[in-house]
């Protein structure tokens, strides 16, 4: 019975809405305008580089670091028959090495957060 009166009460309902638009030709309006077009017209968009000239200089700086550390861990020419322990475990390859490629992330680093100068 409870669907009963729902359905009454909804048929009751007056569910016609009347739109009344007004066609007389007394006021012109004005074409709408998008405001996207309107501001893309006057933002310019510059072509600048994100980085200077020095945080190149450093970003090559630090990968010539990094390259230099990976060099140094190679090791010597030695002969694959024969175990030289002092040539694989020297200060070179296990010291050295690692912490000129650890540096030169860090100069990788900088040179990414380092802001540009603005001449």
């Amino acid at each position: 019975m409870a669907k009963k009166k729902k359905n009454k009460d909804y048929q009751k309902r007056d569910t016609s809405k009347k739109v009344v638009v007004n066609t007389s030709s007394e006021k012109k309006l004005k074409p709408t305008v998008s405001k996207l077009k309107s501001k893309k017209a006057t933002v310019q968009r510059s072509e600048e580089l994100l980085f200077g000239r020095e945080n190149f200089i450093l970003l090559g700086i630090g990968a010539a670091l990094v390259v230099l550390g990976l060099i140094m861990m190679v090791g010597g020419a030695q002969d694959p028959n024969e175990w030289n322990a002092d040539e694989v475990y020297s200060v070179r390859t296990t010291v050295l090495a690692p912490m000129l490629i650890l540096a030169g992330l860090a100069v990788e680093l900088y040179a990414i957060f380092k802001k540009k100068n603005v001449a």
